[in-house]
């Protein structure tokens, strides 16, 4: 059995005009934000065994947050590649993931990580998590989805268990 937690990185700062996209930092809702997940993932028992992150500042920081809140930390690795990916792209990074992972995170960025969810998220789904999923892909918002697949390069489509957003988590934590 393998888990694969895709997250959207946590709400990013727009107010800096001279920054270019892939150097915006977070905001205050976003660091927040980014805590709340990291929190639930331990609470969960979801940590990942290795982290696949796009290089962008947003994606990087949201990482740091996350694994801050863990004991330990897991491998990581910053794939330039990620950034504002394709689903093809993304799904090539995570069926390059070494078979000893049976838990992989892949943050990165929408409409991307949305259009892998929808497309990875299989019939045998839970029906609340993939309407969620389909209603909406906010900033920091986690998709859990589980295959019985022998290794990564066999994946295809999968069941999706839970579907969560930092609003569910703390009611101000806001969605965008």
């Amino acid at each position: 059995m393998l888990d694969l937690l895709l997250l959207r990185h946590a709400k990013s700062a727009w107010d800096d005009p001279t920054l270019d996209d892939h150097a915006r930092p977070l905001t205050k809702r976003g660091r927040r934000a980014a805590d709340l997940m990291g929190d639930y993932l331990r609470q969960e028992g979801l940590l990942p065994d290795l982290a696949l992150v796009s290089g962008a500042a947003r994606t990087r920081e949201t990482w740091k947050r996350l694994a801050r809140r863990w004991n330990g930390q897991p491998a990581v690795e910053v794939l330039e590649s990620l950034y504002l990916a394709e689903p093809a792209r993304l799904l090539a990074a995570i069926r390059q993931a070494p078979a000893g992972a049976t838990r992989l995170l892949l943050l990165g960025h929408n409409p991307g990580l949305e259009r892998l969810a929808r497309r990875l998220a299989g019939s045998g789904s839970e029906a609340p998590a993939l309407a969620a999923l389909k209603a909406k892909f906010p900033t920091a918002a986690l998709a859990w989805l589980q295959f019985d697949a022998p290794d990564w390069q066999a994946i295809g489509e999968g069941r999706l268990l839970r579907f969560v957003t930092p609003r569910d988590l703390a009611a101000d934590a806001g969605d965008d």
